[in-house]
């Protein structure tokens, strides 16, 4: 489920406009000043996009990005109520 929400993401934000997208630096700087949020968790999505989740202990706040081959970092969804898990997969052959 965890890298077909990365696909997805990547796909997803394909179709957002420029006003969410921006410099990956200056991306990153904004989320870490203003929402304290830091890197949690990354991964590779379609075409050599870089999927990020970045979140705030403090305020429980997260924001996913997707960031391009050619350097641009697009915003693809944020929120409130952040949360890390650790789960365990389920056993093998119990069709979950």
């Amino acid at each position: 489920m965890g890298f077909g929400l990365l696909v997805s993401a990547a796909q997803l934000v394909e179709a957002q406009t420029a006003r969410n997208c921006g410099p990956r630096d200056m991306v990153v700087q904004r989320l870490a000043e203003g929402f304290g949020e830091s890197r949690r968790a990354i991964g590779l999505g379609a075409q050599g996009a870089v999927v990020e989740l970045f979140a705030s202990d403090s305020s429980g706040s997260w924001t996913i990005t997707v960031t391009f081959p050619n350097g641009s970092t697009c915003l693809v969804a944020s929120g409130q109520a952040f949360e890390a898990l650790a789960e365990a997969l389920p056993p093998r052959g119990d069709g979950a």
